[in-house]
């Protein structure tokens, strides 16, 4: 009797040391003496103004910020116009001239959003209508032609190029020619200053 009583004692004593090790006795247990969870609460506007949203590049549908393409050609195409139409005359050794019409322009430019950071672009290709007057000869004589600006992009204007072609050359040798050519080259700066102020107009929008 007193054996089987000793027994039964052990097995209870082993079978409580068990539960006391247990994964779901100890969390039984912990969550027994935890406090209790919060009650949840709804935000108020004084909440929503202490924690604002992280601010998103791109449209209202892209808040995740994501791959999304913006067209710019309304606004680059009519730009690129009232920059370069604004450029100043230049007045050369025998001569003078100035651009008045971009008669040609002709390209996209665009505004990429990629994981909520904004990059843009564009590729163009230009022809800008120009008028002079020239002593040829001893005699003032008029001239009219075009600047071809062969296609660039952007951060290329380094490497800008300008190609001058005369409307009515019959009458002009072709010194005078080359000299009228040369002079007209001078634009290519102005021109590269206008579009660096597009470049940066582009990327501040």
């Amino acid at each position: 009797m007193e054996e089987t009583a000793t027994a039964t004692a052990t097995a209870a004593a082993e079978s409580a040391a068990e539960k006391a090790t247990s994964y779901r006795y100890w969390v039984r247990e912990a969550t027994g003496d935890a406090a209790p969870l919060p009650a949840p609460r709804k935000l108020d506007a004084a909440d929503l103004a202490a924690n604002p949203a992280p601010a998103t590049l791109g449209s209202v549908w892209n808040q995740a910020g994501t791959w999304e393409e913006k067209n710019l050609n309304s606004w680059a195409n009519s730009r690129i116009k009232d920059l370069l139409g604004s450029l100043d005359p230049l007045e050369f050794s025998t001569g003078k001239a100035s651009v008045y019409e971009v008669s040609r322009c002709s390209g996209d430019a665009f505004l990429v959003t990629v994981r909520n950071k904004k990059r843009v672009g564009y590729t163009y290709e230009l022809s800008l209508k120009f008028k002079g007057e020239w002593l040829i000869e001893e005699e003032n004589k008029k001239v009219k032609g075009h600047l071809e600006i062969p296609e660039f992009s952007f951060g290329e204007l380094e490497d800008l190029e300008v190609n001058v072609r005369l409307s009515e050359d019959k009458d002009i040798s072709s010194d005078i020619k080359a000299q009228i050519c040369k002079d007209m080259k001078s634009f290519l700066a102005p021109i590269q200053e206008k579009l660096r102020e597009f470049e940066k107009e582009l990327k501040d929008r």
